[in-house]
């Protein structure tokens, strides 16, 4: 198996919706982002597959040292096949060892923070797991514009706030919450009617509050991107279609998000992205 058909079976095992956003892609561009989402799944299982944290911290650092061979000029060669899939393709599209750093930086976060103190907090979170990987797939899709870097960061964090909505219960099993402990507060949910699965009306208007944030990033996002690069980044355009899609399932079904992961069919997956990106 070579580093490319790795990537793409990790792409099309995990089920992510990231993946119907890819299929229009031409393949250079397809192969590219791949290979980054490949690196993320890839250090994020590190972090919710090690039950010891000592243990992935040693994982993500030997991860460190795969970013630091993608890039050396020395002839140190990167071995994992994800690794040396990017190392295909960095040059290429502008992919830095900073922003694969910080990416690892944000996972490492989860092995410090199970709770999160307000929105501010949260993201800076959010940046470096999702913005950081928004910017990344910029200049992977291309862009003439710097303005469309604004586009990417808050399009990576609306991205992130869904995921955040979408698994609440499953992040409850894992002893994280990632919703802020003042917004918590402010709607009347506790901590433990989060961990004990208590759907509580409170807790509906709590998720429907994260909705309309989550919401806003998608419109503050579209306003920041500029026409002439809409349709080289029509790839984020097509997630975009397809997460807030699942935000409307979510709240069209209650917000009931403790006991179950809503979620779209694949099917339905790929008719929003066919639809979107013959929209242009």
């Amino acid at each position: 198996m070579t580093p490319d058909q790795y990537c793409q079976e990790k792409a099309v095992q995990s089920g992510s919706s990231f993946y119907y956003s890819f299929l229009y892609l031409p393949p250079e561009r397809r192969r590219a982002i791949t290979a980054l989402y490949a690196f993320c799944r890839e250090v994020d299982d590190v972090v919710d597959e090690c039950t010891e944290a000592s243990v992935a911290r040693v994982k993500l650092a030997w991860w460190r040292q795969e970013v630091a061979a993608i890039f050396d000029a020395g002839g140190n060669k990167p071995s994992h096949p994800v690794a040396q899939a990017l190392a295909g393709v960095a040059s290429t599209f502008n992919l830095t060892a900073d922003r694969l750093n910080e990416i690892i930086d944000g996972m490492e976060m989860d092995l410090d923070y199970n709770r999160y103190a307000d929105f501010d907090t949260l993201r800076h979170y959010c940046y470096h797991v999702a913005s950081v990987v928004g910017l990344c797939s910029a200049e992977i899709f291309g862009y003439r514009n710097p303005k469309t870097l604004e586009y990417a960061q808050d399009l990576g964090l609306a991205f992130q706030l869904t995921n955040i909505i979408r698994d609440v219960g499953e992040d409850a099993r894992r002893d994280r919450i990632y919703l802020p402990q003042d917004e918590l507060a402010r709607f009347g949910v506790s901590n433990e009617d989060i961990l004990q699965s208590r759907e509580t009306d409170n807790f509906r208007r709590l998720i429907e509050f994260q909705i309309d944030r989550a919401e806003s990033y998608y419109a503050n996002a579209f306003a920041a991107l500029p026409e002439e690069d809409r349709k080289s980044q029509r790839s984020g355009i097509i997630m975009a279609a397809i997460y807030q899609a699942l935000l409307k399932e979510i709240k069209a079904d209650g917000c009931h998000v403790m006991r179950q992961r809503i979620s779209l069919t694949p099917l339905r997956k790929l008719w929003i992205a066919w639809k979107t990106w013959m929209k242009g």
